[in-house]
């Protein structure tokens, strides 16, 4: 089927690439005219405004929109209420906050223009792999779009059949799935990224630990290689670590300073709404936002009172 998408950046030229192996006819819109062209010579067809976008897709369209969240998705979104028709659908595709997926459908929805809000799971290595799918939206609208999450998503590939499921293999045992309505596919996303800074924290802890157990000497990579088989822990965040280990043993590339998308934010605050408790989830964000600080306000207090009680002084900076 057709599909226009918006923002070719890593994320959504990988995308549209994806679509078009699959068989699908994928016109992309950029702001970087660079972009487009790009995506041009790798064989999917280009358009160079969103009007021009709109006139290369036959009514009614489905659009899926790959750009950052917040003010940029906003812009998107009146925009495209001005150059499409009732019954084109918009998908977001991007972290937006799940809230501001209903005021994206309300605005669509004035039009007659379905909106779907989609938590995309996969990174760069999703165009290989294919992307988790978390979809919220129209029920119709859903159904109609299906083929392009089918695409998208990695399929059932290698992973055996979970216990107790039989029949007919399901969405999710493909990689995407119905959530429900408008902001439950953003907010299923948002829970997932939640849980996912708080098992990156959980890895990057334990291997300081054992770089700092410096009575054995331990060979981080290849820990983290023997973790990979057949070990509880074994996932692909796991794997990715091994991949950084074996390149780079110090990790002497990288500052160690850790950048939030919103959604670990946004976790906390649901779950302070809905008085669930979530310290892993919550010290997980904030060691992100300690990450950016050569040094806290409260570690120099904290050093200047060890100082004034016993003497202690603080080691120099490396």
């Amino acid at each position: 089927m057709q599909i226009g998408m918006i923002g070719l950046g890593k994320m959504g030229a990988n995308m549209a690439e994806r679509l078009k192996a699959g068989g699908h006819e994928c016109v992309g819109f950029d702001l970087s005219r660079a972009n487009v062209e790009k995506i041009e010579a790798a064989g999917v067809g280009g358009a160079y405004t969103l009007a021009e976008l709109a006139s290369k897709l036959q009514s009614p369209r489905v659009v899926w929109v790959m750009v950052p969240a917040g003010e940029a998705t906003h812009q998107t979104m009146d925009s495209l209420a001005g150059v499409l028709s009732a019954g084109d659908i918009v998908i977001d595709g991007g972290n937006s906050y799940y809230r501001d997926d209903m005021k994206h459908a309300e605005v669509l929805g004035a039009k007659g223009i379905h909106f779907m809000d989609v938590g995309t799971s996969g990174g760069v290595w999703g165009k290989d792999r294919g992307y988790c799918l978390m979809i919220g939206g129209p029920k119709d609208a859903f159904k109609r779009a299906e083929p392009i999450f089918k695409t998208l998503a990695p399929g059932t590939g290698s992973i055996e059949r979970t216990r107790g499921r039989d029949g007919d293999l399901s969405a999710s045992e493909q990689g995407y799935l119905h959530c429900g309505p408008v902001g439950s596919g953003h907010f299923v996303k948002m829970i997932h990224n939640g849980i996912e800074y708080g098992v990156m924290q959980a890895y990057a802890e334990g291997f300081d630990i054992l770089k700092g157990a410096g009575e054995f000497e331990l060979d981080l990579k290849e820990i983290a290689e023997v973790w990979r088989r057949g070990s509880v822990i074994g996932s692909w965040l796991l794997d990715l670590t091994a991949i950084a280990l074996q390149g780079d043993t110090e990790l002497q590339a990288y500052s160690g300073n850790v950048a939030d998308s919103g959604e670990g934010r946004w976790t906390i605050q649901a779950a302070v709404e809905s008085g669930v408790s979530a310290e892993v989830l919550a010290t997980a964000l904030f060691k992100r936002f300690r990450s950016r600080q050569e040094h806290s306000f409260a570690e120099k207090i904290l050093s200047a009172m060890r100082f004034q009680f016993g003497g202690h002084v603080e080691n120099a900076s490396k």
